[in-house]
C-alpha cells in the first residue's frame, strides 16, 4: 500500500486562506486555524451584506423621493400611486437621482402624478 501526501493540495489551500486574511488584525493574520475561522465567517458577512445593500439603497431612494415631494406638496404614495395611473415608469433609483440633481424635472413629475 502506497502512502497518500496531502502536501501540495494542504499548502495550496494554506495559502488562498492566509491570503484572503491579510490585513487582519492579530492572529487572524498569521496562523491558520484562526484566520481560517475569520474568512469562513467573513464570507458568511460578505453574502449577508450583499442583499442587505440592496434594501439599504432602496431605503435611501425612497428616502431621498419622499423628501422631495413633500417639498412639492405631495406624499410619497400619493406621488408614485400618481405615476403609476399617468403610466409613468421609472424606478426609483432614477427618481431618487432627479429629485436630487434635476429640481426641475422632477416637479414636472409631481405635476404628473398630481393630474
Amino acid at each position: 500500500m502506497s502512502k497518500v501526501k496531502y502536501n501540495v493540495a494542504r499548502k495550496k489551500r494554506v495559502k488562498r486562506v492566509m491570503k484572503a486574511a491579510e490585513g487582519q488584525w492579530g492572529g487572524r493574520s498569521r496562523f491558520y486555524k484562526r484566520a481560517k475561522e475569520s474568512v469562513a465567517k467573513g464570507m458568511m458577512y460578505s453574502y449577508r451584506d450583499r442583499k442587505a445593500r440592496k434594501r439599504n439603497f432602496r431605503a435611501l431612494w425612497i428616502a431621498r423621493i419622499n423628501a422631495g415631494c413633500r417639498s412639492h406638496g405631495i406624499s410619497y404614495s400619493r406621488f408614485i400611486q400618481g405615476l403609476k395611473k399617468a403610466k409613468i415608469l421609472l424606478n426609483r433609483k432614477v427618481l431618487a437621482d432627479l429629485a436630487v440633481s434635476d429640481a426641475k424635472a422632477f416637479a414636472k413629475l409631481v405635476e404628473a402624478a398630481k393630474i
